[in-house]
């Protein structure tokens, strides 16, 4: 709320009604089918994970999950809550609500980590705000990897105490559900697929807010606010996104304004996009009715 708050005294409300103003059939006919590519990827990343875990999900199970989830990602505080209710429903269906959790933890941060890679290459290539302190970013990083690898290799992997116990489950975890060898592919296929499809819903909110900036522009501004949305301080998924998108379309040459309308206009797109988990969430019957219509119902 503060950050809303701050570009609101900062722009005014102009930019956020105009965005919105400009949305047209076009701009939501393509945001419904990208959306429905990417959902489809993100399903198939879930069951390739969870399967590699020993949790069996059919990919029709999963994409109506992952429907549900979007739109409570983009309807309620924090963006992450959708994933909440996926992973602990699943578990509770798999009856292993633990492992459930674990899938969507894991097949989430493989993700992240595909998205992170995928703009670090594009923001090296392009010419883009932070491009000049890329090195100490990176420099950065490996610090923190080496970190993270160093602790790592000193946790204890013997023995009976949690912390082993915690230790040997992750590092099996990681091996089966994102290594193995039927999974790693898909996973990391999936993931770039969805990194893909945000960056072509952002780049089509950018058109319709009416920037006109080149591709080999937007891209890098366009992963700067993608990866602001994945800070859990949003409220239905606006917030950091703006505020990113603002500084970085100011610091890049055009306007903050002209971030904060595409940044709108890509929320009120990914919202469109997600109202099929709205049906998902009314489409219920009790599991003796599953014929019908209403055969998603069985996620109860």
């Amino acid at each position: 709320m503060g950050v809303l708050a701050a570009l609101v005294w900062r722009v005014g409300t102009a930019p956020f009604l105009a965005g919105l103003r400009l949305i047209d059939a076009p701009a939501l006919t393509a945001a419904l089918a990208i959306g429905a590519l990417t959902t489809v990827c993100c399903a198939w990343r879930w069951s390739l994970v969870a399967g590699g875990l020993g949790v069996r999900l059919p990919l029709g199970t999963a994409v109506a999950h992952c429907y549900r989830a979007v739109f409570l990602n983009s309807t309620l505080p924090g963006g992450v809550l959708g994933d909440v209710h996926r992973a602990v429903r699943h578990g509770r269906d798999a009856g292993d609500v633990a492992r459930g959790v674990r899938a969507v933890v894991w097949e989430r941060t493989a993700g992240q980590l595909v998205q992170l890679v995928i703009a670090l290459v594009v923001l090296a290539a392009l010419p883009s705000p932070v491009r000049p302190h890329l090195p100490a970013l990176l420099a950065g990083l490996a610090v923190v990897a080496a970190g993270v690898a160093l602790a790592a290799a000193a946790l204890p992997r013997c023995g009976a105490s949690r912390l082993a116990r915690v230790t040997r489950t992750a590092v099996a975890d990681v091996r089966a559900g994102l290594l193995a060898r039927r999974t790693w592919l898909g996973v990391a296929t999936a993931s770039a697929v969805v990194v893909a499809g945000h960056l072509a819903t952002f780049v089509v909110a950018a058109r319709t807010a009416g920037v006109d900036a080149p591709l080999s522009r937007l891209l890098p501004l366009t992963l700067l606010a993608l990866l602001a949305m994945g800070l859990p301080a949003n409220v239905a998924g606006f917030g950091p996104r703006e505020g990113v998108a603002a500084w970085a379309f100011a610091a890049a040459g055009l306007t903050a304004a002209q971030g904060v309308a595409a940044a709108t206009v890509y929320g009120a797109l990914v919202l469109v996009a997600s109202l099929p988990g709205a049906a998902v969430l009314v489409c219920r019957r009790p599991p003796s009715r599953l014929s019908g219509d209403c055969r998603w119902s069985r996620l109860r």
